[in-house]
């Protein structure tokens, strides 16, 4: 018996071929999605790199002997512009939004918050100047010197060092005078 024309076979089945438009169609659009989320960032970046430029002048009037700053961009998740070791900026979740951040042991604190780059420039301008004015402080009180630290933690070190060795010494007189007194108080040989 001949099996009918019409009969099924997987050459003639339709539904492969939807399967596979359908597979093609999501590739396409999570490739569009992924292109969108890539345009983002490079979009939040190029934010970032406009408030850079607009912060030039800031920085330009730091004196060079500050080490305190050092203005930089990472590229992770969420770009960011770093001002110093605790504080950057950032763009907020509507990507239109500027927002100074600083991080602090208490956790991280919005200092600014605006969608306009001169508000922005003026709170990192702040921010800089109390930075200055708080080296300043710290430099006349000759608490942040770095031979006067250096100085610290060596005597700091020292300290550590001889209490160490003196439990030590203490831990080995007690261990003798516990052996001595079992010895003395247990005495095998009836002394």
């Amino acid at each position: 018996m001949s099996e009918p024309e019409h009969a099924f076979s997987p050459a003639n089945d339709p539904r492969p071929s939807l399967l596979k438009e359908a597979m093609r169609q999501a590739r396409i659009e999570a490739a569009e999605r992924t292109g969108v989320v890539v345009d983002l960032r490079d979009a939040e970046l190029a934010r970032l790199e406009l408030l850079s430029e607009a912060l030039d002048p800031v920085f330009a009037n730091v004196p060079s002997e500050v080490e305190l700053f050092d203005r930089g961009f990472s590229r992770g998740d969420q770009p960011r512009l770093w001002i110093d070791m605790i504080a950057h900026v950032a763009m907020a979740r509507d990507k239109r939004t500027y927002r100074l951040l600083q991080d602090s042991r208490f956790g991280r604190r919005i200092l600014a918050e605006s969608p306009e780059i001169p508000d922005i420039v003026q709170a990192v301008t702040a921010y800089v100047a109390r930075r200055l004015i708080e080296r300043e402080r710290q430099l006349s009180d000759g608490t942040a010197a770095p031979e006067s630290q250096a100085c610290y933690f060596s005597s700091l070190r020292r300290a550590r060092r001889w209490r160490g060795v003196g439990l030590l010494l203490l831990g080995a007189a007690i261990g003798v005078s516990a052996l001595f007194a079992a010895a003395w108080f247990l005495d095998p040989f009836g002394y």
